[in-house]
């Protein structure tokens, strides 16, 4: 028994001091992406459970601002970017080996996949060959050339964005390319006030220059540790499940979401009550964190997409969302609070 209370004890520090952590992240973040706490939450969710992140958002949302504050956010990491064009190959992402004359024999130049924190900019213009060559990155964290597997820096995130009004010359996402996705959101526009802080704050140069690291790797990796420290309660996890299966059954689904959105979507829940200052994960995480982690691994009927065409994509994913609440109803904790 003593031996359980230590641990007990242990964990809640733990907790407290990745709580604390996150806080000083999304802190330092907030300088530079002002009036976006809950979506800089929602990444730093993903980067707490090791996932990627998919932006579908229009130019000039500050998204590119957003993966650099991260990387310099964490003291040592580095940020990339990749533009995705067409013409985009393989080895321009994960890197090449070149004869080098003098030593007589091939070396390894790596390519912008080998940092801590990359934004691939307009993924779906990149052919599908290059599309597949990050696929390796995101699943496995590595990747193969010339018969090499060589492993990604830790912590490795991946920010990926995407155009929702122009697809000309584009190449669409495979469905299992998109499940691996940890989530799916957007930045969107900022508020008036939001704005007019932007243009102040960049009348003498960009805020990024200032922006200095406030956490170290080691630190994000006690905070990936914590998130398994997080309390779900059994009718909690059960319902995450629940919920899982009613996109499987909904008569609007063509192809529902599968195991690996059940696991994405219980360790999502339990980073985001993490970055929301708790130790227990409560039903209104569940809701708040369906559509993000599950609505683009869905495969929707035709006739379902032509109602989201005439309804607006946002208004059909929320009649999606009360479909399958009332498929697979939340369980009746009192005052959300984790049972004993």
């Amino acid at each position: 028994m003593a031996e359980v209370e230590v641990e007990r004890r242990s964990g809640a520090a733990r907790l407290q001091d990745a709580g604390a952590l996150a806080d000083r992240f999304v802190d330092n973040i907030e300088t530079v992406v002002h009036g976006k706490r809950p979506e800089i939450q929602l990444v730093l969710a993903a980067l707490a459970c090791g996932g990627h992140v998919l932006f579908e958002d229009v130019p000039g949302t500050a998204k590119t601002v957003l993966a650099r504050a991260i990387a310099q956010s964490i003291e040592g990491a580095t940020p990339a970017r990749i533009q995705c064009t067409p013409d985009l190959q393989p080895t321009d992402v994960t890197g090449l080996s070149v004869f080098d004359q003098r030593v007589r024999d091939f070396e390894f130049r790596p390519g912008p996949i080998f940092a801590n924190v990359v934004l691939v900019d307009e993924v779906n213009r990149a052919m599908p060959k290059t599309q597949s060559a990050l696929l390796e990155a995101m699943a496995e964290r590595q990747v193969t050339v010339d018969g090499v597997t060589r492993q990604l820096p830790d912590p490795f995130l991946l920010l990926a964005t995407e155009n929702p009004i122009e697809h000309e010359g584009t190449f669409p996402l495979p469905e299992a390319q998109l499940d691996r996705f940890f989530l799916k959101t957007a930045l969107g526009y900022p508020g008036e006030e939001e704005e007019l802080r932007i243009i102040y704050d960049q009348r003498d140069g960009h805020p990024l220059k200032h922006l200095a690291p406030v956490v170290t790797v080691q630190e994000v990796q006690r905070l990936q540790d914590a998130v398994a420290d997080v309390y779900v309660d059994p009718l909690v996890g059960r319902w995450i499940v629940q919920l899982v299966r009613a996109t499987r059954e909904h008569e609007h689904v063509a192809i529902g979401a599968s195991v690996r959105g059940s696991l994405a979507l219980e360790r999502a829940v339990r980073a985001w009550a993490l970055l929301s200052g708790r130790d227990y994960v409560t039903p209104a995480d569940v809701e708040e964190l369906f559509l993000p982690v599950l609505g683009h691994r869905l495969v929707f009927t035709p006739s379902a997409l032509a109602e989201a065409r005439r309804l607006g994509w946002t208004q059909a994913l929320a009649d999606f969302r009360r479909d399958c609440l009332r498929i697979a109803p939340p369980p009746a904790l009192l005052d959300d609070e984790p049972l004993s």
